[in-house]
């Protein structure tokens, strides 16, 4: 059974500074119809402009990922998506009065605890997912930056890092399910190197920072000067360095939390893809450019496959029809029954599957020195499937025949050659009528289109 997709119950809001630009943001987390995705709202700016959360927006990375569409900017997005995420919505309003989300503790703690207070619905449509089916991976080799996506029945995150300092060495932190997103990745704080935090203040960042909302390694030595600008930006009469290395007495909630912290940013630069994934993410020394860079790939990757539309169906799974149930609906024979198995039937749609073998008997003449299945036969095996889906929504389909009037739109894109699994999908353009059928088909091999057209069929009842 499909997952649905789901949203808000209600609204919600939370208050709070923007960590980067420090000023007092109100943020309202909104429900939004099946489809929305996530939708950063600029009620503060003439017409409330919207920013999709879409990779294809991501213009900055250094410290935080900004989204910018049409010179409408929404800074340090990762956080707010991620609990969204972790969280298991798939659609919702972010109403923003500034252009920064609230950082609260630096963590998604405070945004989980408010969704959870909204609420969480189901929604009456299905959850569209990207499943990984080979190994996809983006590697930049001036960081030694990796990430890595690998088959997986749900979406695992592990992250690897290494800090190469003696404060702070290699960590590793690992998310089995999302479900468990709340009690292990939630509560885990954004993080910063000392020598980090003064390079910040001086570019006139981190304005809304805080000892509370920030953890500080302190990998140097603290200067006088340096402690005079520590006291000065955080509005603290001393600093300290407890033993574990942290600024003043902040405690970590994790040993490794900043590890933590890190896989909290995967996945809310993750959510940039704009679609959910069933795929383990291995993330080695992970940070927003990679994230987002990642993100954009597989963007990319699914936009593409939209387009093909290939149907997502496992060969390896018992079909609906076999072959002998297929000749009780139709009434082809061999050599002329070109359909093997039909893996899927509903009121509206085929799938079925065509195996080619050399044995074909038109491999003979067509094309004998190098062996290609004739474009004619691929239409008829197209429209046998076809034939599939009028004759099982029928009570008693022996008693009826479906025959071509039409053909149109007929695309050959690629050669079909002995050794090619045939994935024939065919949708009803266009409710029945008349007994007259209209119909949109596509034939794959692998992730190729080979053929496509729009055919049009008519029932008639046999004469007896």
């Amino acid at each position: 059974m499909a997952d649905k997709q789901k949203t808000l119950s209600k609204e919600v809001t939370l208050n709070g500074v923007g960590l980067h630009t420090g000023r007092p943001v109100s943020m309202t987390l909104k429900p939004a119809e099946v489809n929305t995705g996530f939708v950063f709202v600029r009620t503060d700016l003439e017409g409330s402009p919207q920013v999709e959360a879409d990779a294809n927006y991501v213009t900055f990375t250094d410290r935080g990922t900004i989204l910018e569409k049409k010179g409408v900017k929404i800074h340090t997005t990762e956080h707010i998506l991620a609990a969204l995420t972790g969280m298991d919505v798939d659609n919702a309003y972010i109403e923003l009065d500034n252009a920064e989300p609230p950082i609260m503790d630096g963590s998604a703690k405070f945004f989980v605890e408010a969704i959870e207070k909204a609420g969480i619905e189901e929604q009456d449509a299905d959850r569209e997912y990207y499943v990984i089916k080979e190994i996809v991976s983006f590697h930049d080799p001036e960081t030694g930056s990796e990430i890595t996506a690998i088959p997986s029945d749900d979406f695992e995150v592990t992250t690897m890092v290494d800090f190469g300092t003696k404060v702070l060495g290699t960590q590793n932190a690992t998310l089995k399910s999302i479900s468990d997103f709340k009690t292990e990745i939630a509560d885990s704080r954004t993080f910063s190197f000392l020598h980090e935090l003064e390079q910040l203040l001086e570019a006139g960042l981190i304005k809304g920072g805080d000892i509370s909302n920030a953890i500080v390694y302190v990998d140097k030595e603290i200067t006088p000067e340096t402690e005079e600008k520590l006291k000065k930006a955080f509005n603290k009469e001393s600093v300290n360095i407890r033993p574990n290395g942290i600024l003043d007495n902040l405690t970590l909630h994790h040993p490794n939390e900043a590890a933590r912290h890190k896989l909290l940013d995967v996945i809310g630069d993750l959510t940039l893809v704009g679609t959910k994934l069933k795929a383990k993410i291995i993330a080695n020394k992970p940070g927003h450019l990679i994230n987002t860079q990642f993100a954009k790939k597989l963007n990319k990757q699914i936009k593409i496959a939209k387009r093909k539309n290939v149907p997502q169906i496992d060969l390896n799974k018992p079909p609906l029809y076999d072959i002998n149930q297929i000749m009780e609906l139709l009434p082809h024979r061999p050599p002329f029954l070109l359909i093997d198995r039909i893996m899927e039937v509903s009121e509206n749609h085929v799938i079925g599957i065509k195996n080619v073998s050399m044995n074909e008997p038109f491999f003979v003449g067509h094309f004998p020195q190098e062996p290609v299945m004739p474009g004619v036969l691929l239409v008829e095996s197209m429209a046998q499937a076809a034939g599939i889906l009028f004759l099982s929504n029928v009570d008693d389909p022996k008693a009826y025949s479906t025959y071509f009037m039409k053909i149109e739109s007929v695309k050959f894109k690629k050669k079909v050659v002995p050794g090619d699994t045939i994935i024939f999908k065919c949708d009803l353009t266009q409710p029945i009528r008349r007994g007259i059928i209209i119909m949109q088909g596509t034939g794959y091999v692998g992730d190729s289109v080979v053929i496509e057209a729009e055919m049009m069929a008519q029932i008639v009842k046999n004469k007896e």
